[in-house]
């Protein structure tokens, strides 16, 4: 039988309701709940709010090197917090162990002591400003957190849960973090070795899941937050903005599509191969359950290595990836998924409109060349469409149609005409033009969907002459 993980973590002293606990299966895992009720989450949320005022007389650097210390616990090859999540994180998420530990160093890396005090560099420039009036601009003016904050993560990519937290307690508000099916195990992980190192800033941070659908718990944290955080799906974030009260703060990142080009420059036969790894590595990343996966790559053409040798080049590095990188487990709806998406391939490639199919088998890796303008709607597994570009310039108006849900353009080869074709995807809906290499794992300062991290949280006030 398989170990029960606890899908929660409560401030110091605070006991779980006095009902059987309930579970349910997370890809290999069984994960274990509680059988919570209004009453009791209010009674929790309670606590939490009362450690506002010890959280407010803290530092926002001195949080930062707490925070930091625990991250830091995620990347020590010997430490017991860094083995368990290695231990965990395979049957909790579908991820080969090889892909879950890239997954937990990548994001881990951004947890670390000077990381955040780097996040808070760049969202404030004087991170004192958090603590106190300072100078900005003509007047002084001092920044503040949510005096509680919930934070809804959805499980497709396990430790956004963490960095979740870790940016609401950067602006000292309390946290109430509802964690999604796949990433339970590294934000309770990090809770509770933060209840062991700083069992006061422990104390303004709460891990509970809930099953979806239990809209009493819901309509309780909604009715007492000041600030709702929502990552998932388009229903899931409306469903979520739709219930909250109309002066609640609601920042929301819905589902978001991401894309790689490939220029003239990076198609030269010496480099072209080198461009196809790095595209491949972002692709498998996550087995492309994250928002950054690039879906379909538009090759351009004209240069030394055609598109559809480029397709070749992708799929060979692909199932390269697979011998070192192996994908994880599907679940039965991304398997039903890639099995049609496969299909549909085929039944275009044997229409003779010069499609080409390219996959792994039993393995998920699958590559789709397409000359036409056809995009297929799901990806997953490691899928990827590639298309003829006849002009970089195009490429803007292409993904204009898509200008809700554009994220992360992965890139190689622009030369020269890349800051003016950033500028242009920018103009559309992208968020993010970067190297193929830095796709996976933006930095923490990054404009998260346009937005900052940090100072979406915040409320600024001013102080005059007085």
């Amino acid at each position: 039988m398989s170990r029960v993980f606890d899908a929660w973590a409560l401030p110091p002293g605070f006991e779980v309701p006095e009902r059987p606990d309930l579970s349910f299966e997370a890809g290999q895992q069984t994960v274990g709940y509680l059988d919570a009720d209004p009453d009791w989450l209010h009674g929790l949320l309670d606590t939490l709010c009362d450690a506002r005022t010890r959280l407010l007389r803290r530092t926002a650097r001195d949080i930062a090197a707490a925070l930091g210390a625990v991250g830091a616990r995620f990347l020590d090859p010997g430490d017991s917090v860094r083995a368990e999540a290695l231990e965990l994180l395979p049957a909790e998420s579908g991820l080969s162990p090889q892909m879950a530990t890239v997954v937990l160093d990548g994001m881990a890396g951004d947890w670390g002591e000077e990381r955040l005090w780097a996040v808070l560099a760049a969202e404030f420039g004087d991170d004192a400003c958090l603590d106190a009036f300072v100078a900005r601009g003509w007047q002084r003016s001092m920044a503040t957190g949510p005096s509680l904050c919930l934070q809804v993560v959805s499980g497709s990519v396990p430790g956004v849960g963490v960095t979740a937290l870790i940016r609401s307690l950067l602006v000292k508000s309390p946290t109430l973090l509802k964690p999604g099916r796949g990433d339970s195990v590294l934000p309770v992980l990090f809770a509770s070795a933060l209840a062991e190192a700083d069992a006061e800033l422990a104390e303004a941070l709460a891990v509970v899941y809930w099953p979806g659908g239990s809209e009493a718990l819901e309509e309780a944290a909604l009715a007492r937050a000041d600030t709702v955080v929502a990552y998932g799906g388009d229903d899931v974030v409306r469903s979520l903005r739709d219930r909250a009260p109309v002066t609640t703060r609601f920042v929301a990142y819905h589902h978001r599509v991401s894309v790689g080009v490939v220029g003239l420059e990076g198609l030269q036969e010496a480099i072209a191969e080198q461009g196809a790894a790095a595209l491949a590595n972002a692709v498998a990343i996550f087995d492309q359950r994250g928002c950054v996966s690039p879906q379909v790559v538009y090759v351009e053409e004209g240069g030394e290595v055609s598109p559809r040798a480029f397709a070749g080049l992708l799929a060979t590095s692909l199932a390269a990836l697979e011998r070192d990188l192996p994908g994880g487990l599907l679940d039965r709806a991304e398997a039903s998924a890639l099995h049609q998406m496969r299909g549909t391939a085929e039944l275009m490639a044997a229409s003779d409109g010069g499609v080409e199919l390219q996959h792994g088998g039993d393995a998920h890796w699958t590559v789709i060349f397409d000359p036409a303008a056809t995009l297929l709607t799901a990806y997953t597994g490691r899928s990827v469409q590639v298309k003829p570009l006849s002009d970089l310039a195009r490429l803007p108006d292409l993904l204009a149609p898509m200008r809700a849900h554009l994220q992360t353009v992965g890139a190689a080869g622009l030369g020269d005409r890349g800051t003016a074709l950033a500028v242009r995807l920018g103009r559309v809906g992208v968020s993010r033009v970067v190297p193929f290499a830095e796709v996976p794992f933006p930095p923490p300062w990054w404009h998260h969907d346009g937005g900052s991290p940090l100072g979406d949280l915040v409320r600024w006030f001013d102080l005059g002459g007085v």
